[in-house]
């Protein structure tokens, strides 16, 4: 097995409308929400997205090791459409900072445990979807850094 490598991570949930953004400490103990970020429609392969240049800017001010993106794949296991959108988001993204790898990390279900801890937490309407895509990136990066924490 791979020795965990320190350093912090960065954890993207990729919606239609918003980038939920979290970020965990260099040990890989804890992910914590950072940013939600508004999706630029631009696809101009000319021009990279606001969105990835402020993920990519990121980045670089926490000096992260890698950015973990959450894959929707379906109940079943296969990549659907969103899955597919988010692919292609991810392979954009690693473009723009490489060297510093992207994962891809199983989402099933991110979105709806971020959604019923807020609602658990008292947060509902409106400031709850300002939030829930941050929460979904802690879900995400926090599943990461749990299953990677099992396999060292």
């Amino acid at each position: 097995m791979a020795e965990f490598v320190r350093g912090v991570r960065i954890g993207v949930d990729v919606g239609q409308v918003r980038v939920g953004v979290a970020v965990c400490d260099p040990d890989g103990i804890l992910a914590t929400p950072l940013v939600t970020l508004r999706r630029d429609p631009n696809v101009d392969i000319d021009t990279q997205p606001s969105d990835i240049v402020e993920l990519a800017q990121l980045v670089d001010a926490y000096q992260s090791v890698e950015v973990v993106v959450g894959l929707p794949v379906t109940l079943a296991g296969r990549d659907g459409p969103a899955a597919v959108q988010v692919r292609a988001y991810a392979d954009r993204l690693a473009g723009a900072i490489s060297p510093v790898p992207v994962r891809l990390y199983d989402e099933r279900m991110s979105t709806v445990a971020a959604t019923r801890r807020l609602a658990e937490r008292g947060v509902r309407g409106k400031r709850q979807r300002a939030v829930v895509d941050q929460a979904a990136a802690v879900v995400i990066l926090q599943g990461w850094l749990d299953a990677q924490r099992r396999r060292t």
